[in-house]
């Protein structure tokens, strides 16, 4: 059983749709944004209430309801206007897509600068793959990857260090890096917490059952994925609030690929718009992922982009204010495109 009350926006509308159906009293904006929900399913303690259109929704439930249409704080203070891209880089020899091609600081810095010039909101830089099965690595090594890569990247844009790690994330901080991506919620570290809050930097929580990614998959049980998800990210919100990191520092990430099964996956993305009810922004990492793979039948990472950029307008569509991805250029000319078509208006400066 997941404890507590959960509203699943569903019915989500764009464009003059979602103007009309929000002027009309027939919808509401998820998180404040351009896609709206007309309908909802109520969820207490586990058990599925029904689906029910927003106007029918019981007075106890308001409250909940209408939660889910505020705006959460900026994050980062980055754009709110959009869906962010965050590039990933990997300074790894053996990370499942890139592996070891940007192993080398000059190659990492370079390819960096790269991402931001392709439109790159955030780069995300990691020293320890978190593939099923990746070995762990020291502190040390950890940090004589990516702090060098960091400093001269974070002079450019915002930077976020992935990792478990307290002592690197106090090594990365120092360095440069604005933002605390940790694939283990601050759980893996007794120390990641407290550091966190110390520290005032915004951090990125994601799902992945266990703390250790050889064992992940291992793990991938559940009845409800979608609702385990999103009540594993609450209990850790709370935690975190609790040891003084304000809501308005924390997104969230449903963790695809960590612990979970094609069918998981693709029930996270489906359902992504249940994870808008906690308040907090929400992280997509798709890109170029095993189930990708397994859909479209390409077995090398490096060739999945085309599915990868399928699966990160899906989570725009689905209310995804961060997507990160490999294949920046590519992500972000779709996107561009997807929200001109969605809107009906195109860019600024556009002929």
């Amino acid at each position: 059983m997941i404890p507590g009350r959960f509203v699943e926006p569903l019915g989500l509308l764009t464009g003059p749709v979602a103007f009309h159906a929000l002027r009309e009293g027939f919808a509401l904006p998820l998180q404040g944004g351009d896609l709206a929900f007309s309908f909802v399913r109520l969820i207490e303690d586990g058990e599925d209430l029904g689906v029910g259109p927003i106007r029918e929704v019981p007075e106890e439930w308001q409250d909940a309801v209408h939660e889910i249409a505020r705006r959460p704080a900026p994050f980062a203070g980055l754009a709110e206007d959009r869906p962010l891209v965050m590039g990933v880089l990997n300074v790894t020899p053996d990370s499942f897509s890139d592996g070891g091609r940007h192993l080398d600081p000059r190659a990492a810095i370079a390819a960096g600068h790269a991402m931001l010039e392709a439109g790159a909101d955030i780069l995300d830089i990691g020293g320890e793959s978190t593939r099923p099965g990746a070995r762990a690595v020291s502190v040390e090594e950890e940090c004589a990857r990516i702090l060098p890569v960091i400093r001269e990247l974070a002079k450019a844009a915002p930077v976020s260090v992935d990792t478990r790690n307290a002592a690197t994330m106090r090594a990365a901080l120092e360095a440069g890096a604005e933002i605390l991506n940790d694939v283990s919620a601050l759980r893996h570290d007794p120390e990641a917490l407290a550091l966190a809050a110390r520290s005032e930097a915004p951090v990125i929580l994601m799902h992945m059952p266990g703390d250790d990614p050889a064992t992940m998959q291992s793990l991938a049980r559940y009845e409800d994925v979608a609702l385990e998800v999103a009540g594993f990210l609450r209990e850790r919100i709370a935690a975190c609030e609790a040891a003084g990191i304000p809501r308005g520092r924390i997104a969230v990430d449903p963790g695809i690929g960590f612990g979970k099964t094609l069918a998981h996956n693709l029930a996270l993305i489906e359902r992504l718009p249940l994870l808008a009810g906690l308040g907090c922004r929400v992280v997509l990492g798709a890109s170029r992922k095993r189930f990708i793979g397994t859909l479209s039948g390409v077995e090398e990472a490096g060739r999945r982009i085309p599915g990868s950029i399928a699966a990160a307008l899906a989570g725009a569509a689905r209310g995804a204010s961060v997507l990160r991805v490999h294949d920046v250029a590519e992500t972000v000319q779709a996107l561009a495109v997807w929200r001109a078509c969605q809107s009906g208006v195109a860019p600024a400066g556009a002929a």
